[in-house]
């Protein structure tokens, strides 16, 4: 089926649309909409909820990935039953029969701002896609509401996506798009920034089941640690749109050095 929709369009780029929050989350369904404007899509999403599983992979259970019709449109999707991360896999390993042009990941139920780049499924499946060498960008709204208004996004995301594949993104990076909550008009622009430092003070309510069982309810408080005025924390607490780019590269390399002196 791809193949023959792939031979009727051959000049329009190939998009990947992936998430976390499920492939019927709205967030999702608006990124659909957005990117059949771009190219031609091909959707592999969670059947169910994946918030917070970070780059979490399924290694002892079996995956299921079906085709699946949600509403009308050109795109061809899937479900998956795996991870954010396993979506991209199963895309570019089994379903696709070439490297997509390009993987958007969203839009997410909330931001992904700061330490939260490390916790997110939704950022986890644009850097699986940057691993695969497949250019990727991940999307968040600053709403956690599952009726959140996708459509302020709507101008910013399309502009995004074209960039990205004109100017190209490079090998090793991958972007971080988050938007604030705000009206389209009431929005200032975009800020190119660096991740603020900031982490997460967690806090485990204590409780009891029914039965008698303990267990723990996890909440917390994000504290940010960053006062600068180029941080992705901050441009969202100011109206702006932040673009931070993301190497998963983890090597400290200021440290090699200094490691190289210890008595090893």
């Amino acid at each position: 089926m791809w193949q023959k929709l792939y031979k009727m369009s051959e000049k329009r780029p190939l998009v990947l649309v992936t998430n976390d929050d499920g492939i019927t989350a709205p967030g999702v369904r608006s990124l659909i909409r957005m990117m059949n404007k771009i190219g031609d899509v091909v959707v592999v999403a969670p059947d169910s909820p994946q918030s917070g599983m970070g780059h979490a992979i399924t290694v002892n259970n079996v995956l299921y990935c079906n085709p699946i019709t949600i509403d009308e449109g050109p795109q061809i999707e899937y479900n998956c039953s795996g991870t954010p991360a396993d979506c991209v896999k199963m895309a570019i390993n089994e379903i696709l029969n070439r490297k997509p042009d390009l993987c958007v990941s969203g839009i997410n139920h909330g931001a992904n701002s700061s330490i939260n780049v490390i916790y997110s499924g939704t950022m986890s499946a644009a850097v699986e896609a940057g691993i695969e060498g497949v250019p990727a960008i991940g999307f968040s709204l600053l709403d956690y509401n599952y009726h959140a208004d996708f459509k302020q996004a709507e101008d910013y995301v399309r502009d995004i996506t074209l960039s990205a594949l004109k100017e190209g993104i490079p090998e090793g990076v991958v972007l971080n798009v988050n938007i604030p909550k705000l009206k389209k008009a009431a929005i200032k622009g975009v800020k190119i920034c660096r991740q603020a430092n900031g982490y997460w003070r967690e806090d485990f309510d204590k409780r009891k089941s029914p039965f008698g069982q303990e267990y723990y309810w996890l909440s917390g408080e994000f504290i940010n640690q960053d006062k600068g005025e180029d941080t992705d924390v901050w441009a969202l607490d100011n109206g702006y749109i932040s673009v931070v780019p993301v190497q998963f590269d983890m090597t400290a390399h200021h440290m090699i050095q200094k490691l190289n002196s210890w008595e090893l």
